[in-house]
């Protein structure tokens, strides 16, 4: 399995969602990744890229996204991509990749003070005994 890692700001506020069978928590979310290159008649260009995130992690969901992440917030994630697939309204099957949290970092704004918050800055899910659904 491959590891991936983006550093990102997130687009909206994280969802967190309880399966229907278990009702175990899960987040998403979606992580925004920009990357500034400059062209070939020297103009200044960029390009932005969209993540789709989950969490699987209970714990990590309800004491840590929930109450931290936000619209903006800067986020560091490392985890692994899967397919993602489903039938949709209209009949058809949709395909997408999604990140599988597997580490979540919060980045301090700049204008933000170190005593100023008390958010707890890394979560890994080998902090936490929970068993994972995957």
């Amino acid at each position: 399995m491959q590891t991936v890692t983006v550093e990102g700001y997130l687009a909206a506020d994280p969802s967190i969602l309880a399966a229907q069978t278990s009702g175990k928590k899960r987040a998403s979310f979606r992580l925004l990744e920009t990357a500034r290159f400059r062209r070939a008649d020297g103009q200044m260009g960029e390009r932005t890229t969209g993540f789709n995130c989950v969490c699987f992690n209970e714990a990590a969901a309800e004491n840590y996204i929930a109450p931290y992440a936000r619209t903006g917030t800067r986020v560091v994630v490392s985890g692994h991509v899967e397919n993602d697939t489903w039938t949709g309204r209209d009949g058809l099957v949709h395909y997408d990749l999604r990140l599988v949290v597997e580490e979540l970092r919060l980045k301090r704004r700049r204008d933000e003070s170190p005593g100023e918050s008390e958010v707890p800055r890394t979560f890994s899910l080998e902090d936490v005994d929970d068993e994972i659904p995957f």
